[in-house]
């Protein structure tokens, strides 16, 4: 739906740009756009690659797994459909972790393996479970302590001080994983009155 939105508009635009004649604005923002955006790229890669990298040795060194049980606790009580050694809660605790340090590109294919995982005990293939919702409310509005891609967009960007967000950052990210825990929680209720 979103590719039809974006061919959309790209078609409306450039049909603008033929009737109204400013078609060789559409050719200079694409030529200098396209530099910048492979710029930015180029500049976000090494720091997305140094933490994609972290992340892969905390998995293998079992450091994500000991973060997964100090989570566990509080994971079971979101998830009280799963039992406490269910595979999708290790997945979910690192999902977490690299949240937390603003890494949605290295939490993806984790949340994908939790999915993965919560998929094979769903009995309705074609409907999410509760706990396949709970982690995706949990997901979207996960809390970051770090928020390692944006303090990379504003070194990129030549901010004077990119870290000063950090604590607006975990205010705002707390604000919306409460909300959507306990709005999860309500509806969940209703659900099953």
């Amino acid at each position: 739906m979103v590719n039809i939105i974006w061919a959309g508009l790209i078609i409306i635009a450039i049909v603008y740009s033929l009737i109204t004649g400013n078609f060789d604005v559409i050719n200079n923002g694409i030529l200098k756009h396209a530099s910048s955006g492979v710029n930015l790229v180029l500049e976000m890669m090494p720091l997305i690659i140094l933490w994609t990298g972290i992340m892969k040795i905390a998995e293998a060194s079992g450091l994500l797994n000991s973060f997964s049980r100090l989570l566990n606790p509080i994971l079971s009580k979101l998830f009280p459909s799963l039992d406490k050694d269910h595979k999708a809660l290790g997945y979910m605790a690192s999902n977490i972790a690299a949240n937390m340090l603003g890494l949605g590109s290295a939490a993806t294919p984790f949340g994908l393996k939790a999915m993965q995982e919560l998929q094979k005990d769903n009995p309705k293939k074609d409907t999410a479970t509760e706990a396949m919702i709970t982690f995706l409310v949990l997901n979207t509005g996960g809390v970051t302590i770090i928020p390692t891609t944006v303090i990379a967009l504003r070194i990129a960007s030549g901010s004077r001080n990119p870290t000063e967000i950090i604590i607006t950052s975990i205010l705002a990210t707390l604000a919306s994983s409460i909300s959507g825990l306990l709005l999860d929680y309500m509806i969940r209720r209703k659900n099953k009155r």
